[in-house]
C-alpha cells in the first residue's frame, strides 16, 4: 500500500503492518493502535521507519505511509473488518 518507487519489492510474503509514529499516538515502548498503520513490504517498511533509503526525504516518505494508511483502512472497511 505504501508504494515507494524504486524501494518496493512488491513481494506479498513480507508484508507487514507499518505503524504510524507520532507524538500523543505512539513513542517510546508505546506502538500506536493496529488501526493507525498501513500494510508495507519489507523494504518500504524500511525506509518508513528509516532503515534504509534515507535519501528518500523524510516528508515524502510519511505522507506515502499516511496515504497508504488510508488505502488500508478502505479496504478493511470495504471487507467489513472495522
Amino acid at each position: 500500500m505504501v508504494r515507494l518507487p524504486g524501494v518496493c519489492n512488491h513481494n506479498l510474503e513480507t508484508t507487514v503492518l507499518a505503524h504510524v509514529r507520532l507524538a500523543g499516538v505512539s513513542g517510546m515502548g508505546i506502538k500506536a493502535d493496529d488501526l493507525l498503520g498501513a500494510w508495507a513490504c519489507s523494504s518500504c517498511h524500511d525506509a518508513i521507519d528509516r532503515r534504509g533509503h534515507l535519501d528518500l526525504e523524510r516528508d515524502y516518505v510519511r505522507l506515502a505511509h499516511l496515504e497508504a494508511m488510508v488505502r488500508t483502512i478502505a479496504i478493511l472497511r470495504k471487507e467489513g473488518l472495522v
